[in-house]
C-alpha cells in the first residue's frame, strides 16, 4: 500500500515580514500586482515565526530556509540583520537565502557582507521577465546576458554560495546556457519553473524548458505550484510535480511552501498533504530526499537534526 510521507522536514522556500518597517515597497497598497499572483491584500500583514508555526502546524518541520522577500533593494543586508533579530528555536529561517543585485557595482562587497552571515547560503536576485508590466518581477529582460551580471554570479562560488534561479518558461533555455557557462555553480530553479500560461502551448514550452535538468548543477524547488493555478486540484497538480522529478530526479529536486504567497490559493495544510499524496508510491528513501535530505545538503544544513522543532 502506498504509504504517503510522516518523516522530517526542512522547507525550503517561505517568506518573513514586518510591514511596520516599510521595507517592502512591493506589497504597498499602492504598488498594483506582481507576477501574476493576483490580489495582494491578504499579504499586507505582518508574517513572523509565529505566524508561521502556527500555520505549519501538524507538519514535522524541523527547519526552514528564508528566501529574500523583495525588501528594499537600496538596503539588502538589511533584511540579513532584520532576520539575525528573529527567534530561532523553532526552526524557522534557520538559513537564509538573501538578495544581491549581481549587477551592481557593489555586489562584490554586498557579497562580501552577506557572506559574513553563517545562516546565508544562497542568493537570489530575481530574472522573471514578461512583457506584460502586471506579470514581470525583473526590471528588464536579458539580465542574464549582461556581463556586469554574470561577474557579480561569479563571485558566488568563493563563498559556497548557491543561486536560488526565479525565471519564466520563456527563459529557460537562457537558464540552460548559463548552467552550462558556470559549471560550478550550484543552481536552484524556483517554483518549478513557474508555469505562468497554462493554456498547452505555454505548457509545452515549460515542459521543453526542463531540459534545463540536463545541467547536473541545477536543482529544483518544488514550490508554490497554485501560483499560476488558481482553480487548482490535486489533479492538475499532479502533473507538474511528476514532471519535475522525472526531469530532476529524487536527488536534485525539494519541497517548499512559499508561505505565505501560496497562502494566496492554498493553505499549508493543502500543500503538504498534496505533496505526501503524490508522493505517497515513491520509496522511503526518495521521500526522505524529497522533503528534507536534498534541502539539507543543497543549503548546507548540516547541525539540524531529524527531531521535529514545531509544534505538532
Amino acid at each position: 500500500m502506498p504509504e504517503p510521507y510522516a518523516g522530517p522536514i526542512i522547507d525550503a522556500h517561505h517568506h518573513l515580514w514586518d510591514l511596520g518597517l516599510d521595507r517592502h515597497p512591493w506589497l504597498a497598497a499602492t504598488a498594483g500586482e506582481r507576477g501574476g499572483l493576483g490580489e495582494l491584500g491578504p499579504l499586507r500583514r505582518n508574517y513572523l515565526p509565529e505566524d508561521y508555526a502556527r500555520d505549519a502546524k501538524g507538519h514535522n518541520v524541523v527547519a526552514t530556509v528564508h528566501v529574500e522577500a523583495g525588501w528594499a533593494s537600496d538596503d539588502c543586508v538589511g533584511e540579513t540583520r532584520w532576520l539575525e533579530t528573529l527567534d530561532k528555536a523553532r526552526g524557522v529561517a534557520a538559513r537564509y537565502v538573501v538578495h544581491v543585485p549581481l549587477a551592481d557595482r557593489q555586489a562584490p562587497a554586498l557579497i562580501e557582507a552577506q557572506a559574513a552571515f553563517e545562516r546565508v547560503v544562497g542568493v537570489r536576485d530575481i530574472l522573471s521577465w514578461d512583457p506584460d508590466p502586471a506579470r514581470r518581477f525583473a526590471a528588464r529582460d536579458g539580465i542574464m546576458d549582461d556581463p556586469a551580471w554574470r561577474a557579480g554570479l561569479a563571485l558566488l562560488g568563493q563563498h559556497r554560495l548557491a543561486f536560488d534561479l526565479m525565471v519564466f518558461p520563456r527563459q529557460l533555455a537562457g537558464a540552460a546556457r548559463l548552467a552550462a557557462a558556470f559549471p560550478d555553480q550550484q543552481f536552484v530553479l524556483n517554483h518549478c519553473g513557474s508555469p505562468i500560461d497554462r493554456d498547452a502551448d505555454g505548457m509545452q514550452t515549460w515542459r521543453d524548458g526542463l531540459r534545463l535538468s540536463e545541467h547536473d548543477n541545477v536543482a529544483i524547488k518544488i514550490s508554490d505550484l497554485v501560483a499560476y493555478d488558481h482553480d487548482w486540484t490535486l489533479d492538475s497538480l499532479r502533473p507538474v510535480v511528476l514532471r519535475c522529478i522525472d526531469c530532476f530526479g529524487t536527488g536534485r529536486a525539494m519541497f517548499g511552501s512559499d508561505f505565505p504567497v501560496a497562502g494566496l490559493h492554498s493553505s499549508f495544510d493543502d500543500i503538504y498533504d498534496g505533496f505526501k499524496t503524490i508522493t505517497a508510491d515513491f520509496s522511503a528513501d526518495e521521500q526522505t530526499a524529497l522533503f528534507y535530505g536534498n534541502a539539507k545538503r543543497i543549503y548546507r544544513l548540516d547541525d539540524v537534526s531529524s527531531a521535529g522543532l514545531l509544534p505538532a
